[in-house]
């Protein structure tokens, strides 16, 4: 209920309030690149129900021009945000005399008395280059963002600056080829245990653009997160509250930029060893069924050479498995998590 008929995307959770970007407002000038209105930041309710009410739009962010996508501070009292350059008047023309398109840029908010108000331009913004789409560390001393600034390995690359205690910010460090390529990769989300969840056209993925992670403090790789997160469409701005379990993500899978809500499925993996339970011996070519709690059977499969079947079945469920193998009697046994 949060999707208008025009783009809606970049979904964050803080606390018991949505922060999210769209072009719903018929008050805005038309982006002649997308036919509907300039981009906006807006406010909503998440209701205890799972309803949303009370969408607002947040005028002391918004500008004449584009704004969105956001991220805040774990204490709620900075706001880092993507706005069009233009907001600092800084027009430019080119040699026909006609405005140039404006660039990225990221700029910062204080929550002074309930209202977002010292909106200040960071130091790495750039005319002549975009600089959006923020994540901030849980600890607020690292800014994920993307850019197509110099040094650059695709279109657009995942960055990354440091914060220190006195609010200055780091020069931006390029996170590098295993999760950068020669395509665009955008819209970081950092999570407090360091796995970066990103977008790209260009990882091998489902669609045109999918949703990745990749955990920072080990040496992993980057991971595909699958359907059905990703699709055969464009899937990004993906964010995850860690206290309420709640994530969202944006998709034109329906047709246009809409927002969509998931939450983590809790299952877990049944490891069944067909035996003689005579001698012990193993099985191979047993029929291993699961049930459901109704005791309708979800699926069969034949033991391995050594007796294994595994099953990935849902958290807190009742399941049976059932083994039977001729010239033997059958055996089943409960198994709950």
């Amino acid at each position: 209920e949060i999707n208008s008929d025009k783009s809606d995307f970049g979904a964050v959770l803080q606390g018991n309030s949505i922060y999210f970007t769209s072009a719903r407002n018929s008050n805005s000038k038309i982006y002649s690149w997308t036919k509907e209105p300039f981009l906006d930041i807006y406010k909503a309710n998440l209701n205890e129900d799972g309803t949303i009410s009370n969408i607002l739009l947040l005028k002391e962010l918004n500008s004449k021009y584009h704004d969105g996508s956001i991220s805040i501070s774990q204490d709620g009292n900075t706001l880092y945000f993507t706005s069009d350059s233009f907001r600092e008047n800084s027009f430019e023309k080119d040699k026909s005399n006609k405005l140039k398109l404006g660039k990225n840029n990221i700029f910062s908010a204080k929550l002074v008395n309930g209202k977002w108000d010292q909106i200040t331009s960071l130091p790495f913004n750039s005319k002549d280059y975009s600089t959006g789409n923020p994540s901030i560390s849980k600890d607020g001393k690292t800014l994920y963002f993307s850019s197509n600034r110099p040094g650059s390995i695709g279109g657009v690359d995942i960055w990354k600056v440091t914060i220190s205690e006195n609010g200055s910010f780091g020069p931006p460090e390029n996170l590098g080829k295993k999760i950068n390529t020669e395509g665009n990769e955008s819209f970081p989300f950092i999570t407090s245990d360091n796995v970066l969840y990103f977008s790209s056209d260009a990882h091998l993925g489902l669609g045109a653009m999918d949703i990745y992670k990749i955990d920072l403090n080990a040496n992993s790789e980057v991971k595909n997160l699958g359907k059905p997160v990703n699709s055969e469409k464009d899937d990004f701005a993906f964010s995850f509250n860690e206290n309420k379990k709640i994530g969202f993500l944006a998709s034109n899978r329906n047709g246009n930029d809409d927002i969509f809500q998931l939450k983590p499925a809790c299952n877990y993996e049944v490891n069944t060893i067909a035996t003689n339970a005579n001698t012990g011996a193993i099985l191979a070519e047993a029929n291993v069924s699961i049930l459901d709690d109704k005791n309708n059977i979800i699926s069969t499969e034949k033991s391995n050479s050594k007796g294994e079947v595994s099953y990935t079945v849902e958290c807190e469920k009742r399941h049976t498995i059932q083994a039977t193998k001729e010239g033997f009697e059958s055996n089943s046994f409960e198994v709950t998590a």
